[in-house]
Order: structure tokens, then C-alpha cells, then sequence
């Protein structure tokens, strides 16, 4: 008798794919806001392109301060940003990833962001105070 592997096919439901990468955009957006505080405050539409073999899942972000964030599903023509990554990669950080690993994830490669330079620049900048002022609320509760 022979055996045969039977092979499970995964089941898509694009509604409910999009749906829950829909709620991780808003979960991964807020646990930032929260976690830098001054980047709350700042009002811009970005575009999230989230990569699964052949499937581009694609967002359209807008954030207008700390009570305003929306987020549809399309291509967002009218993005100052670009922000790319692998779904599997995005799920992850998404749910437990903390600046320091956004930074990392940008630096090597695993997510990558497009757009105006002085935009890049300035978000780059208010991570980078907001890190500095962690190390030394860290160094000062250390020492004293």
C-alpha cells in the first residue's frame, strides 16, 4: 500500500488577511507613538507595502496627532513616505518590537522607507533625542 503525503492548502480570505494587517498597522503605529511621544504630534500620510511571496499588501497611514490615525487598504497616492518590509517580518514587529528594533530593522535592511529627505531626517532625529533621553534617565536612575 502506498502512502501518500497529503498536503494541507493554505486558505486565503482577503478580507480577513487585510483586516488583520489593517489592525497590526494600527497596533505597530500606536505602540510607536507611545513609545516616542513627540512623534505623536506629527501629521503626515504614509504607505505601507507589506511583502509575501507574490502578494504586495498595500496601505494607505495618516496620522493627524495622537487621536487621529487611519488606515485603509489601496495604494496611497497622495504618501510624503514609503515604508516596505516582509509580511511575516511586519507581524512580528508589529506586536512586540520596540524602537530600538525599528531602528535596527531600518539600518539593516529587513524594512526599508522612502520619501523627502528633511522627512526621513526629522523622524530620525526625534528617535534619535528620544533614545538619548532614555539613556540618560537610565544612567541617572543607575547612579544616584
Amino acid at each position: 500500500m502506498q502512502s501518500q503525503a497529503v498536503r494541507a492548502q493554505p486558505v486565503r480570505c482577503g478580507a480577513m488577511a487585510g483586516e488583520d494587517a489593517k489592525s497590526l498597522i494600527e497596533l505597530a503605529v500606536t505602540r510607536f507613538q507611545k513609545e516616542v511621544p513627540a512623534l505623536a504630534q506629527l501629521k503626515l500620510v504614509f504607505g505601507v507595502e507589506l511583502r509575501g511571496g507574490r502578494d504586495v499588501q498595500m496601505y494607505r497611514v495618516e496620522v493627524n496627532g495622537p487621536a487621529h490615525l487611519k488606515v485603509t487598504k489601496g495604494i496611497a497616492e497622495d504618501a510624503r513616505v514609503r515604508v516596505e518590509m516582509q509580511r511575516s517580518f511586519f507581524n512580528v514587529m508589529a506586536k512586540e518590537a520596540k524602537v530600538a528594533d525599528w531602528r535596527e530593522a531600518f539600518t539593516y535592511g529587513q524594512a526599508r522607507a522612502s520619501g523627502p529627505t528633511q522627512i526621513l531626517q526629522l523622524i530620525e532625529h526625534v528617535v534619535d533625542k528620544h533614545e538619548e533621553r532614555q539613556r540618560l534617565r537610565r544612567a541617572r536612575s543607575s547612579s544616584g
